[in-house]
């Protein structure tokens, strides 16, 4: 198991949950394709699912939007 699954994640905070899709542009979806694969990913939605898993992980503790704002811009998201 790669990290967090999303479904711990979604039980964790209900309020995150997202159903739906993601469009993402052809050279990215390229891209993802050959990481996901190259890292013996069972699929590229397995891949991207791992990837926002660890990325969310670092604002899992933040307790109010402003924290979640401070730490996007801490780790470069936002300016």
């Amino acid at each position: 198991m790669r990290g967090l699954p999303l479904s711990s994640f979604f039980r964790m905070y209900p309020e995150a949950m997202f159903s739906g899709s993601i469009k993402l542009k052809k050279e990215l979806s390229q891209r993802v394709e050959r990481c996901a694969k190259a890292g013996g990913y069972s699929s590229p939605q397995e891949f991207i699912e791992h990837i926002i898993e660890r990325e969310m992980a670092k604002l899992a503790d933040a307790e109010t939007d402003d924290d979640i704002v401070k730490k996007l811009r801490g780790l470069g998201y936002i300016d």
